[in-house]
């Protein structure tokens, strides 16, 4: 934290308070805590002492230091928190402008591509999460935080317990993923959390994660940007590819609004090529007739 909202500690303490009290990820608490400690560093002042002209000027800061769209709107979300929950001042948060993000399509490998890089992770450990990742749709922080006795052998289902949103949600368990846990088990040994970290009470960090992508993609020789988020891409993609109805595939991915899930469509290369032109239907001479 800054040394102004150091100073401010009892403010502070109210917005950890705050999100602890409505559940937010930690993962979001840091987030929203580094956003507003930026926030008052930029002015020097205590966040409480700075208003909407102050938030207006800092957002024009950081687009002209080139911040990407999520990262602005996290900022956002950060700010409208501090000052309508925080502060109680109820004016504000709707006054604070979230920027348009440019919609693009989501990176995808094929299943050749998927094997390609699961192969090029040389962690048992790394691969096995990342393999897991692929299987379920699991976001990075769903991966990590899973535990042995979320695996359910018996009724083939994985439970993932305070994803995002602080839901629980069902998935299926994959015949070859569960062959895949069973040997990875035999050798790491695992006891409480699935995926350990060098302290067994605590799990595997997703940093690892994301660093085992960076190294598997450079092994591959892949010239797409994949990260554990690709894999959760790829995963809905093939599901949709091979038939799975979207509102299953919204389902198993957590999605609140079929809208998120609907943007696979755009890129189920063989849906797409499987579709049949209404010109299909109709009986169409080439050659004009004499």
């Amino acid at each position: 934290m800054t040394d102004a909202l150091r100073a401010a500690s009892p403010l502070r303490r109210r917005m950890i308070d705050d999100m602890s009290l409505r559940n937010l990820s930690p993962a979001t608490q840091r987030s929203y805590l580094h956003a507003v400690t930026k926030f008052s560093r930029y002015f020097g002042r205590s966040p409480d002492r700075l208003g909407l002209e102050d938030v207006r000027a800092f957002q024009v800061h950081l687009v002209s230091q080139g911040i990407s769209w999520p990262a602005l709107n996290q900022t956002v979300c950060a700010l409208r928190f501090f000052y309508g929950v925080t502060l109680d001042r109820g004016e504000i948060p709707e006054r604070i402008v979230y920027a348009r993000t440019p919609r693009k399509l989501p990176v995808i490998l094929s299943a050749d591509e998927v094997v390609r890089f699961l192969e090029a992770v040389p962690s048992l450990k790394a691969r096995a999460a990342l393999t897991t990742a692929y299987a379920a749709g699991l976001r990075a922080s769903e991966a990590v935080s899973l535990k042995v006795a979320n695996i359910d052998s018996a009724r083939m289902l994985i439970q993932v317990h305070h994803g995002k949103g602080a839901k629980d949600r069902t998935l299926m368990l994959s015949p070859q993923l569960l062959t895949i846990l069973r040997t990875y088990w035999r050798l790491a040994r695992p006891t409480d959390w699935l995926f350990p970290g060098r302290s067994p009470d605590k799990p595997i960090d997703v940093q690892v994660l994301h660093a085992a992508c960076r190294s598997a993609t450079k092994a591959a020789g892949l010239v797409k940007h994949v990260s554990v988020h690709t894999l959760r891409h790829s995963f809905a993609t093939h599901l949709l590819e091979s038939g799975v109805d979207i509102r299953i595939i919204q389902v198993l991915l957590g999605h609140n609004n079929l809208s998120t899930t609907a943007r696979y469509t755009h890129v189920a290369t063989t849906t797409i090529a499987a579709t049949q032109s209404p010109l299909d239907r109709l009986s169409l001479e080439v050659v004009p007739p004499m």
